[in-house]
């Protein structure tokens, strides 16, 4: 480990660590064992859906059900769980186990995996992160292998079960619905509350991050004894997933929720703003909603979930950050101030870097697919977001593109996953700037 120390910086270690993870899911994923054909899948579509699993995205180029066999199901659950959870956090667990000394490199690195502000009781964190995964993952499987056991057989229930709960909590938006219909989702389980509520509590819980679950377990119910950050994510959690579902409730009245019993209707409405926060899965037909509700889910997959969580896409704390700092500075104000607190300057350089980012990415990718395919530029957008935010939701694009299309989509996949502004400090390796100023000069600016 001193040798790795010296040649990789932290962030250098958690982009090649979800490299190693995503070629070893490519290979094992191209073996005709993976699939129920007893195929080999192409290079390009094995890499495709090992990043979109190992960064749980959940687009996919064929129906997870219908393609992959049990085996390559399997390869694909665990890569979503060891995307989901980062593989640093899962590093650290059996070094626990087996008793092995956490250097304070390996907790530095791990502080970035998860994106904890100190490092102090990371390891202890890492703990509590790995029993919570457990509890919720396997309280939502127990429920929904009990659902699922109305109409199927013990054994299939449980696995699908298993599947889905894991599925659901890393975000990832993998299912074995297919065989209901091939790329139907949940669309058949639109009007199940016990489907869709352990599986938008699932989604919530895994999106809202591991550091808030780590202040709730602390501070139980007393919100005012909470950090700054977790009241944040609370606050803009609630306001996104109610006012989205309020929203697609208004523009899907005459097209895909027409016609159905109103209970049905809020249950779609409320399903579609939840997995909209990077999970992917679906009760209506994505490629039917009308333009108004496209664009509303782009914007709710461009925010996505919240630091340190299962979750892409530029973070509700980035959101929020930038909309005060805009608001400050509207009011000529010197500090920006929330719920009684003031930001670091650094938390707003960061935010809307993360921001300039991921809409560069996304704008170029959009320009790339477009004038490669000449598809409509709202359905690029949709999927392109979707990529960039670890959304997997999908109009049905995907899986008519050609290679160079799909490597942009998995290009930013990985950056979604990893963070974009940890791919782009890992290329700056162990360099050290001068502390040496240039002079200043003013430029206008608007």
């Amino acid at each position: 480990m001193g040798r790795m120390e010296k040649r990789l910086t932290q962030t250098q270690m958690i982009v090649i660590g979800y490299v190693l993870i995503i070629v070893t899911g490519t290979l094992l994923l191209m073996l005709p064992a993976s699939t129920r054909e007893g195929v080999f899948t192409s290079p390009v579509d094995a890499l495709f859906t090992a990043t979109s699993a190992s960064c749980v995205t959940g687009l996919i180029i064929a129906d997870t059900f219908q393609y992959w066999s049990v085996f390559g199901q399997c390869v694909i659950l665990l890569l979503i769980q060891i995307g989901g959870l980062g593989f640093m956090t899962i590093g650290v667990f059996f070094a626990i186990i087996l008793r092995r000394k956490i250097g304070l490199w390996t907790r530095g690195t791990l502080q970035e995996s998860v994106n904890i502000m100190q490092v102090g009781g990371i390891v202890r964190l890492a703990k509590k992160i790995i029993a919570g995964t457990l509890f919720f993952e396997g309280t939502g499987a127990l429920l929904l292998s009990w659902r699922f056991s109305k109409t199927m057989e013990l054994g299939k229930a449980v696995y699908f079960g298993v599947f889905h709960a894991v599925s659901a909590f890393c975000n990832a938006g993998f299912d074995l619905m297919g065989e209901n219909g091939v790329y139907s989702s949940f669309t058949t389980y639109s009007k199940d509350w016990v489907v869709n509520i352990v599986l938008m509590l699932l989604i919530i819980i895994g999106g809202i991050g591991f550091f808030v679950w780590n202040d709730i377990s602390i501070h139980k119910f007393h919100f005012r004894k909470y950090k700054l950050h977790t009241k944040i994510t609370l606050l803009v959690t609630v306001v996104l997933v109610f006012g989205g579902a309020a929203l697609l409730f208004i523009f899907e009245q005459e097209n895909t929720i027409q016609g159905r019993p109103i209970g049905e209707q809020i249950l779609c409405s409320l399903f579609g703003s939840v997995t909209a926060r990077t999970a992917g899965f679906n009760t209506v037909d994505t490629a039917a909603l009308t333009d108004s509700s496209k664009i509303l889910t782009i914007i709710l997959m461009f925010i996505g979930g919240s630091p340190g969580s299962t979750a892409g896409g530029i973070k509700t704390t980035t959101f929020v950050v930038l909309l005060v700092y805009i608001h400050a500075n509207l009011r000529q104000k010197h500090d920006c101030n929330v719920l009684g607190r003031r930001l670091d300057d650094g938390a707003i350089r960061k935010a809307s870097t993360v921001m300039s980012i991921h809409l560069f990415l996304s704008v170029l990718a959009v320009l790339i697919i477009v004038t490669i395919h000449g598809i409509d530029v709202t359905d690029v957008a949709f999927e392109v977001v979707s990529a960039m935010g670890t959304v997997g939701m999908s109009t049905g694009i995907t899986r008519e593109l050609g290679v160079i299309a799909k490597l942009v989509l998995i290009f930013l996949m990985y950056c979604g996953r990893v963070g974009s502004m940890t791919f782009a400090l890992s290329l700056r390796g162990h360099k050290v700037e001068a502390p040496v100023r240039e002079p200043a000069e003013q430029i206008m600016i608007g």
